[in-house]
């Protein structure tokens, strides 16, 4: 019992073969010999059956409701749920063509190094802080892709003919003017569309890109991005404030006695 604890509870452990696993992983990346990826891949699952094992012990010594109370172990267990599909053409190499789609779980493998994260120390205090951010930003964030679609649909309507490998659909509408709000290489887009535009048509294509850049790219990313850092703030500006009233209360009471102190001499 002992051993299955160091084995599945040890922080270290845990930490060494995710990091195992994360080097078995990037080397299946490179052109290697057959035989030194078949054994690189026999490891890979032989760590992912080590984490679906670490999983089952932790529910039974546990017990479900307060393994799966904790946020990390759900993390966990979706992680590994997803890389456990791949595992069939491990035990079955000559399994029916028709589960061929389960390959596609096989690039969940390298969600794992996620779990990496839970070992970072304060990480419970950033999570908290993304997901309280998160829940501040919600409405600016819709309001943003909401007029991100508008815009994109526009243009689609207005330069379909004019641009058709930017705006010659919806979804590559949508892109493009998400491109441009980024404001990285915003100008290759409407440059690319002024080669073959009539003059009046430049100065159309330079006053509605300049408009969006301004619209969406300065003000509306920057408000989102402000609203987001504020919200991740706020709870280390609560704590600070909270220690200056305590100091400040220290201080009066320090203050007083030393006045009864002085009047009783």
């Amino acid at each position: 019992m002992n051993i299955q604890k160091r084995l599945f509870f040890s922080e270290e452990a845990i930490m060494l073969v995710i990091l195992l696993n994360a080097i078995t992983i990037f080397l299946q990346g490179f052109h290697l010999e057959s035989n030194l990826l078949h054994r690189l891949s026999d490891l890979d699952n032989i760590l992912t059956l080590y984490f679906i094992a670490e999983a089952v012990y932790k529910v039974k010594l546990l017990g479900s409701r307060q393994y799966f109370r904790d946020g990390w172990n759900r993390f966990d267990f979706l992680l590994i749920l997803l890389a456990t599909p791949s595992l069939l053409f491990w035990f079955s190499p000559n399994t029916n063509a028709g589960l061929d789609f389960l390959l596609i779980f096989r690039t969940a493998r390298a969600l794992k190094f996620i779990r990496f994260f839970r070992f970072i120390p304060g990480i419970q205090v950033l999570t908290s802080g993304i997901k309280r951010a998160l829940k501040a930003s919600v409405l600016v964030i819709m309001a943003f892709f909401i007029y991100n679609f508008i815009v994109a649909v526009l243009s689609c309507y207005m330069f379909a003919e004019l641009s058709p490998e930017h705006f010659g659909n919806p979804l590559s509408s949508l892109y493009s003017v998400f491109k441009v709000f980024t404001i990285e290489g915003w100008y290759e887009i409407p440059e690319s569309m002024m080669e073959a535009a009539t003059p009046w048509q430049e100065v159309g294509i330079k006053s509605f890109f300049v408009i969006i850049l301004l619209t969406g790219g300065i003000f509306g990313l920057s408000l989102v991005n402000s609203i987001f850092v504020d919200a991740m703030v706020m709870d280390n500006n609560d704590e600070l404030e909270k220690k200056v009233d305590a100091l400040n209360l220290k201080v009066d009471q320090l203050l007083e006695q030393l006045k009864k102190e002085e009047e009783l001499v």
